[in-house]
């Protein structure tokens, strides 16, 4: 059976359903009033209210209000759920080991419960992010200009991840900061805080055998206040966008909204 869905139902046929969902592996959606505590690396408790829950095969675990994208309570692939009664009343439960976290609902009144046996093997693509501009880049280095020399990416230092490191065609240091939309002071900061790290960091730059130092921004446009702000701390802007190309068909592309 691909599907099961049960209107109104009492708890205890409920508890059937989810029990066999659970065994099935399928993907549970659930329409309740429910209460919701937390407790893992922080505490969190939800008063009674109509909420949508989802339990899919892969652990994850989530519960919606009628607001936002996000889901108000939630517990991460590889979690582990179970269904349970107490008195006549239905708990859902989400395990999580590392870090140690459990999720906890106690449902009330349930007005829709059903599970589905999904079939999805498709991974979805995306293009026009920081990552393709990255990609970019690191075929075509000269699109940043003649002589520039990408040589690591992603690379580690105190205040984060550098996008692109690498050296122009005088042997300075190059380090780039990438953003698939609008810049604003943020991004600037961010990048100050980059060229910091080096700055205070002799052995880095002994080891990168260069003393000079260049910040590039790059990013599609940039606002007023990051426009003032590099040019009062030194730092260069590229204007550049994403490539919206996806792998599979050249022709077809991708907005971004």
């Amino acid at each position: 059976m691909k599907y099961k869905i049960l209107e109104n139902p009492n708890h205890e046929s409920a508890y059937e359903l989810v029990s066999e969902a659970l065994r099935k592996k399928a993907t549970v959606y659930i329409f309740a009033s429910c209460k919701i505590e937390y407790e893992g690396r922080a505490l969190s408790q939800l008063n009674w209210g109509e909420r949508i829950i989802l339990i899919k095969p892969d652990g994850s675990f989530l519960v919606h209000q009628d607001k936002k994208v996000e889901p108000v309570n939630w517990q991460p692939p590889k979690s582990k759920a179970r269904t349970y009664l107490k008195d006549k009343t239905l708990f859902l439960e989400s395990h999580r080991r590392t870090p140690k976290e459990l999720l906890t609902v106690e449902l009330g009144k349930i007005h829709i419960i059903n599970y589905t046996n999904v079939e999805d093997f498709e991974e979805l693509e995306q293009a026009g992010y920081e990552k393709d501009m990255g990609d970019m880049i690191m075929k075509r280095p000269h699109i940043i200009e003649e002589g520039f020399k990408p040589t690591a990416r992603e690379y580690s230092v105190e205040h984060g991840f550098i996008d692109i490191l690498g050296k122009d065609k005088n042997n300075n240091l190059m380090v780039l900061e990438l953003k698939c939309r609008k810049a604003g002071v943020s991004a600037v900061k961010q990048l100050k805080r980059y060229l910091t790290d080096f700055e205070d960091d002799e052995d880095s730059l002994t080891n990168h055998k260069t003393k000079e130092i260049r910040g590039i921004l790059v990013a599609p446009s940039i606002d007023e206040d990051a426009k003032e702000l590099i040019e009062e701390e030194g730092i260069e802007f590229i204007s550049m966008e994403a490539p919206k190309e996806l792998k599979r068909d050249k022709k077809v592309t991708l907005d971004i909204f």
